[in-house]
């Protein structure tokens, strides 16, 4: 219950005078909270970053860090843009930043690989805030999910960067719960079904796009026009 009154308490000082410097100390508190509660607050976090940009000499690496490693776990929400436009870039090329923006740039293009060999380096930076991995993944299945209709067993072990006894129980988990559905074989070269949707599947986009009404259709030209 206190961890609710505090976020509504910061929510309710940034709508209420999003520039007032005093606030710096209850959004840095607030960001730690987002961590240790795994919550989120992306308008918070993008006040406390601009109230550094008027008073750079209290910046700290640490908030800044953890609230770009927030953002990417947003991830496909354009969140760790947002907070990148608000740092000055002679910072981004500091690190841990320089870090970081190399691990977005990898989940933007979907270079898993790299992502996760790059992340392995940096533990010390990710593992400070819990629940990292497990957003990454889901993020790497929602990438996958638009691209495949059917995945190689391999190259969603490589996505989510998880092998073995622990891919086969992620694997019951999804067709359990997702529709996800395993062709036959084994091994690496067995092959996952992932449900049809209108980005894997654009039929399903076209079908779609037919049974718009003419009504909303003629609207349109009037606008046009």
């Amino acid at each position: 219950m206190g961890r609710e009154q505090v976020s509504y308490t910061v929510e309710q000082l940034v709508a209420l005078n999003p520039y007032n410097p005093d606030l710096l100390p209850d959004l840095e508190n607030h960001v730690n909270e987002q961590v240790s509660s795994q919550t989120y607050s992306l308008d918070a976090n993008l006040c406390l970053l601009r109230l550094y940009q008027f008073e750079p000499d209290k910046m700290s690496s640490q908030i800044v860090a953890r609230i770009l490693i927030k953002a990417l776990m947003a991830m496909p929400a354009p969140d760790f843009s947002l907070c990148l436009f608000l740092i000055p870039e002679r910072v981004q090329m500091e690190d841990p930043f320089k870090t970081l923006i190399v691990l977005s740039h990898y989940l933007e293009t979907g270079r898993f690989r790299q992502f996760w060999e790059e992340a392995a380096k940096s533990r010390h930076l990710v593992e400070v805030v819990p629940g990292f991995e497990q957003a990454i993944q889901a993020y790497a299945v929602h990438v996958l999910s638009l691209t495949y209709q059917k995945v190689p067993k391999a190259v969603l072990a490589e996505a989510i960067n998880i092998e073995g006894l622990s891919l086969d129980k992620f694997l019951e988990h999804q067709v359990a719960n997702s529709g996800w559905a395993l062709e036959k074989g084994q091994g690496k070269g067995q092959l996952i079904l992932i449900p049809q949707n209108e980005f894997n599947h654009p039929e399903l986009k076209k079908n779609a796009a037919e049974s718009i009404p003419l009504e909303h259709i003629t609207r349109i030209f009037p606008i046009l026009g």
